[in-house]
Formats: structure tokens, C-alpha cells, sequence
């Protein structure tokens, strides 16, 4: 059985895609603060671990799994987020910083953790944003998370140079509104033409089969304006 390591699981497209590829016979590590939406499903192919992207410990943790029970790693999807919708005025360094330890430094933290566990063929997926699309249409309130998803899309296109002779492809998916919580928080009221079962849907088989086509390359996954 292949094997895939999604964060951000405890809800909305992370929550869909631990269950998309578990009944598609994958190895499920599923990385979440709140790891019992996914116990509670008790599917035999997902292991879920309370972990914050964030804490260096808690990643910890990440690698010993892997090196005790996997070895290792066919694919990571970065789905974690954060947002705080604010005022740019009104957005403290604090703001900022916590944002970007989701956004950017945890997917960085454990990209480089779980690099020697990374196989020829392997494919690492970065779940961004629209707003992080340079020329693309932005909205207020965003500043910390648009900048954040921008910069995450430069490190993966970075990675993608560093380690294409060792055959790991890294890939982002620029997604647009999905009908998610973050859309609520960002959106209220806003009604999103896709649900999270689909878009997860569309994100497993890109994570599977789209490291054959692309490699640094970023996606844009939207058919709405926002």
C-alpha cells in the first residue's frame, strides 16, 4: 500500500481527503491539533496523530512514526491553514507570525523532516490560494494569509529545483472558494460553488497521478471569483 501524510484533517477538504485515499487502499497519516473526527471513523488504513505543524516536538513525533512503521513516503499534502481576517492596520507582528508558522514555516519544518523518507517518484502537494496568485484578484482583510500562501508557492517552486535529480516532484494546487469553515471566516454568507468532498476529490487525483506532468508548477483550482 502506498502511503500519504495530510495535515489539516480534522475538518473541511484535510477531513475529505483522509477519507478519499484511505478507501482508495492508501496508508493514511493524517496530522491534525484535533485528531478525533478521524478516530471516530476508525478506519483500519488511517493512523491519526495530534500534531501542531507548528511545534518542532510534535513533529517529532511525525518522524518516529515514519521511521518505525512506514520507512517511507509517497506523497505529503500540505493542507494545514490559518487565517485571520483583519484590517491591515490592525494586524499585529503576533498576527503575522502565526500565520505564517501554519502557512510557511510548518510546511517547510516538515517537508524537511520527512525528505529522507521521500522515494524516486514521490510527490509533494501544497495546498495554496488564489489570493496567493500574483495578479490575481485580492481582498481586504487578507494581508497576513495571501502573503503567506504567496511565499509557499516560491518554496515549493525552490524545492522542486533542489531535489529534481533525487525524482520528488513538488507541486501547488491554487485553489479559489471552497465551502469550507476558512471560506466562512473569510467570506461570511458567501456561498462556494464547490463542497470539500469534491474539491478533495480532485486534489487526490491530482496528488496521484500529477507528479507524471508537473514538477515546480503552480495550479490555479478555481471557477469563482472569490
Amino acid at each position: 500500500m502506498k502511503k500519504v501524510i495530510i495535515t489539516g484533517t480534522s475538518r473541511g477538504i484535510g477531513y475529505e481527503m483522509a477519507k478519499q485515499f484511505a478507501h482508495n487502499d492508501f496508508q493514511v497519516l493524517a496530522l491534525s491539533r484535533n485528531q478525533k473526527p478521524l478516530e471516530d471513523l476508525a478506519l483500519k488504513n488511517i493512523t491519526a496523530i495530534s500534531v501542531d505543524v507548528c511545534n518542532d516536538n510534535d513533529l517529532q513525533k511525525v518522524t518516529s512514526f515514519v521511521e518505525e512503521e512506514w520507512k517511507e513516503v509517497d506523497i505529503i499534502i500540505h493542507n494545514a491553514g490559518f487565517l485571520i481576517h483583519k484590517p491591515f492596520t490592525e494586524l499585529t507582528k503576533d498576527d503575522f507570525q502565526r500565520v505564517y508558522d501554519v502557512n510557511v514555516f510548518g510546511v517547510a519544518s516538515l517537508t524537511q523532516l520527512m525528505i529522507p523518507f521521500l522515494k524516486k517518484g514521490s510527490h509533494v502537494v501544497t495546498i495554496s490560494s488564489m489570493g496567493g496568485i500574483q495578479g490575481s484578484l485580492k481582498f481586504p482583510g487578507l494581508a497576513a494569509y495571501s502573503s503567506a500562501k504567496g511565499a509557499v508557492i516560491t518554496l515549493s517552486e525552490l524545492l522542486a529545483e533542489e531535489y529534481k535529480e533525487q525524482g520528488i516532484a513538488f507541486n501547488v494546487l491554487a485553489i479559489g472558494a471552497v465551502q469550507t469553515e476558512m471560506l466562512e471566516e473569510a467570506f461570511p454568507g458567501y456561498q462556494a460553488p464547490l463542497s470539500a468532498a469534491e474539491m478533495a476529490n480532485y486534489i487526490f487525483n491530482f496528488a496521484t497521478t500529477g507528479n507524471q506532468y508537473y514538477n515546480g508548477k503552480v495550479l490555479q483550482v478555481s471557477s469563482s471569483t472569490p
